[in-house]
């Protein structure tokens, strides 16, 4: 399954119990919305890359649920996992758009 499919079928990460990784929770929905400019991409061919810097973004966002997940306890190290893991994702689906769209 390509990075792209497995992300629209994914389900979102929950936020967990700390206010930090409630905060990380919201923060991963804002840049999952920049990257939905993929899916324009892919239904209708028209690159439009997201006006904010997504990368970037997604970087310090894995960065931070990293620290956070080496502190949590219980399910909080899951839910920082799983949050982490969908943030890369995010990061591989929005530079494979990137690639493709510029080289077009």
């Amino acid at each position: 399954m390509d990075a792209y499919t497995l992300w629209r079928n994914l389900p979102f990460p929950r936020s967990g119990s700390s206010g930090d990784l409630i905060l990380t929770h919201g923060e991963l929905a804002e840049v999952d919305e920049y990257v939905t400019t993929v899916i324009r991409y892919v239904e209708r061919g028209i690159f439009k890359p997201a006006p904010a810097d997504v990368l970037t973004m997604l970087q310090t966002l894995m960065e931070r649920v990293d620290r956070l997940g080496r502190i949590a306890s219980g399910g909080d190290q899951s839910v920082a996992r799983s949050q982490h893991a969908y943030a890369a994702l995010l990061d591989l689906v929005y530079r494979q758009f990137l690639e493709v769209g510029r080289s077009c």
